[in-house]
């Protein structure tokens, strides 16, 4: 399974503000996120754990006594650019222990676990490799590390890690906005033939149902409006409640009553997992937003084999007619591959139909990219990349048609939106929609963490625009960036 900024699925490297600065501290670290929200998460919790030990952010590398790159390793590739960045790094360090200043550099995530001993042996700049099961051991890899060690703590932790981090401060809470992101589940058990999850992040694990309301409930307490829950394949979650064992739609009728919370999400789902139950908390929680990532990865049943998907594209057209009946007017989004080993032109062809059937609100599509350890790796009969391609080229056509036709048809409507942060202009807010688009709003419309009813009265590419967050004349100045952040 994959997972994605807003959704799931690898997006562009980001800086991640991992943690409030604290005067108190002495060191700076610098943390870069890589890939899906779950890592933005890790990040977050690895920030928590090093601000224990002193540690402020940076959001400037060149200022950082300690730079780690929290990793992803979906895509291909995935490690050079790790690598590349290395290179870069390596040249700042040089540059620093010429002007007697020391650099840390430590590498995390996927990338970590799959190749922890081979970035130690090509990348003399780490000093710290530790994978996204052992983070909660980081401090003391530090230690080590400042006793002259080079370290590699990639081993699956027998202690649960959640046990050991330390809780985020509400200030820290604060500072990372309204909407937060909380880890349910991690890891899985699919072994879909193309991904390498079940040997970065392990097999299925749930995390206890009361650790998880009791983070929900320090979030809103916090301030946070919204919560995501994440997990490799988070539908998957089981665990034991008030004696009894419950799985994910109970879980999001607990989480429901947690005062303070407006909106539930959760990503990533597999839909073999995807129970009566948790259909019927998308029909029965209005606090559940209308908008479902449910990947298919393809529409030929031959190439779903292939990809060990043990699933039917008709068993997923089915799901998804349970479901918007279950929740009429749900958006949905979803996960292509094209390309996958063997794959025909009439392969193809079946899953511009199914996109055609769904019709997607949104969704992401990648050319299928071999992932060393993967048993589709070694498969023959691997399609050309021109065709590959072409083929993406057209999948994307029609799901980019699909999503400017949904976000077309909100225009003139009322929503609720939430209120997230300052906008571009003075005159501006920027919410968030239930179907997860940004929206612009007039600043009047309510202070950062209300829920404002607005009418929304144009679409862009990539967000909507309610009324009074049209932009300013031509020649109106910007809001200062540093009003920008929230407070």
């Amino acid at each position: 399974m994959t997972l994605r900024e807003e959704m799931s699925s690898p997006v562009e490297a980001r800086d991640a503000r991992a943690f409030p600065p604290d005067d108190a501290a002495t060191k700076k670290v610098f943390i870069k996120t890589y890939g899906c929200q779950m890592n933005v998460y890790d990040s977050q919790r690895m920030g928590d754990a090093l601000a224990s030990e002193g540690f402020a952010p940076t959001e400037t590398m060149e200022e950082a006594d300690l730079v780690l790159l929290n990793t992803c390793h979906i895509r291909e590739k995935a490690a050079e650019k790790i690598y590349s960045e290395l290179g870069r790094i390596r040249l700042l360090k040089a540059r620093r222990e010429s002007e007697g200043k020391g650099l840390n550099v430590a590498v995390a995530g996927c990338v970590a676990q799959a190749e922890g001993a081979e970035i130690i042996a090509r990348a003399s700049v780490v000093d710290l490799v530790i994978g996204p099961q052992t983070y909660h051991r980081l401090p003391q890899a530090l230690r080590r590390v400042a006793a002259g060690e080079r370290v590699v703590d990639t081993d699956y932790a027998v202690e649960d890690k959640f046990d050991h981090l330390p809780a985020a401060e509400a200030q820290a809470i604060r500072r990372r906005g309204v909407a937060a992101f909380l880890t349910v589940q991690e890891g899985c058990d699919k072994f879909c033939t193309f991904c390498v999850v079940p040997y970065t992040r392990g097999s299925e694990v749930s995390r206890p149902a009361e650790a998880i309301l009791a983070e929900a409930h320090r979030l809103a307490a916090a301030g946070v409006r919204e919560v995501t829950l994440l997990g490799q394949n988070v539908n998957a979650w089981e665990g034991e409640h008030q004696g009894r064992r419950i799985g994910l739609g109970e879980l999001l009728h607990r989480l429901a009553e947690v005062p303070g919370l407006a909106r539930l999400r959760y990503t990533t789902s597999h839909p073999r997992d995807m129970d009566d139950a948790l259909i019927a908390a998308h029909r029965d929680l209005d606090i559940l937003m209308p908008y479902l990532h449910l990947p298919v990865q393809s529409g030929s049943d031959r190439i779903l084999k292939a990809m060990n998907r043990r699933h039917k594209a008709e068993d997923y057209l089915r799901l998804v007619e349970r479901i918007r009946a279950a929740r009429p007017g749900i958006a949905m989004s979803g996960d292509f591959i094209v390309g996958f080993p063997g794959e025909t032109e009439a392969d193809f062809a079946a899953t511009l139909d199914l996109v055609g059937a769904v019709g997607y609100a949104s969704a992401f599509s990648f050319k299928y990219s071999p992932r060393p350890g993967t048993p589709a790796a070694d498969l023959g009969d691997q399609v050309p990349e021109a065709v590959a391609t072409e083929r993406l080229d057209r999948l994307q056509a029609l799901i980019r048609a699909q999503a400017s036709a949904f976000m077309e048809s909100l225009v003139g409507t009322e929503m609720p939106v939430l209120v997230e942060k300052a906008g571009r202009y003075a005159h501006q807010r920027i919410g968030r929609s239930p179907y997860l688009q940004p929206v612009v709003l007039s600043a009047t419309a309510g202070e950062i963490g209300d829920l404002v009813t607005s009418r929304i009265v144009r679409s862009g590419p990539n967000a909507l625009i309610a009324a009074g967050g049209e932009p300013e004349a031509a020649g109106a100045a910007p809001r200062p960036a540093a009003l920008r952040k929230i407070a």
